[in-house]
């Protein structure tokens, strides 16, 4: 109920008025049944407007890290996130990234929406970059339909390291289902994991008509957080 009354009478409606995102292909996403949605990620509003356009609700795996803020803005930060639908995981890998994995799982079984960044973080400077293998493993092992979803200019609405984003209009390009079920019971195989992940990252480059980058996102920002040091 909290989901819906900030989506539909609270925080959507006065959102969706003030950036007028527009949309194509909405109709890909499935009336009914569980669904990856596997987008790009350029802003942190990528997981506030995707769930807003979507009629459905979509369940995000959001890093631990949002949810664990001190004070009054800690708290306010947590009632938004969790009305947005977002998940806390932790993705500092071993353990933490198997429980990642159950939890969307879990999301799935219920037949609901997941949504989901391959690239694992934001991108540093608006090109893409190369896709984690979690998301083609949590495609095979559930079986569900993924669509590929284009975040628009997200990244000129609310650049990272702001507060507050900036008024202007923002665009999502969903995409059609991706057939991966030529790979059912490969999910062990970490050479068809990679060609899941590579098919699915060049089909969100093709919609966002991103540069590409062949290196992990994560590696780029240790590099630059390293020489600033």
């Amino acid at each position: 109920m909290f989901y819906w009354i900030m989506k539909n009478i609270v925080i959507g409606p006065l959102l969706l008025s003030l950036f007028r995102p527009w949309i194509i292909g909405l109709e890909n996403i499935p009336k009914t049944g569980p669904v990856i949605l596997a987008s790009n990620h350029l802003s942190f509003i990528d997981s506030v407007f995707l769930p807003l356009v979507v009629p459905r609700r979509v369940a995000f795996l959001a890093k631990s890290d949002y949810f664990t803020g001190k004070g009054l803005k800690g708290w306010a930060t947590r009632q938004f996130l969790t009305a947005a639908g977002q998940l806390p995981i932790d993705r500092s890998g071993g353990k933490a990234s198997e429980d990642s994995l159950n939890t969307g799982l879990r999301v799935l079984g219920e037949g609901r929406i997941l949504g989901i960044y391959p690239e694992g973080t934001r991108s540093p400077d608006a090109r893409l970059y190369r896709g984690r293998t979690g998301v083609a493993r949590m495609v095979l092992e559930s079986g569900v339909t993924v669509i590929p979803v284009a975040m628009i200019d997200t990244e000129k609405a609310m650049p990272t390291g702001t507060r507050i984003p900036q008024v202007r209009r923002i665009g999502i390009v969903i995409g059609k289902p991706l057939d991966f079920t030529r790979f059912e019971g490969m999910e062990g195989d970490r050479f068809v994991l990679r060609s899941v992940t590579d098919e699915l990252m060049y089909e969100l480059q093709r919609l966002s008509t991103q540069e590409y980058v062949d290196v992990y996102a994560s590696s780029v920002k240790e590099k630059r957080a390293s020489l600033s040091r």
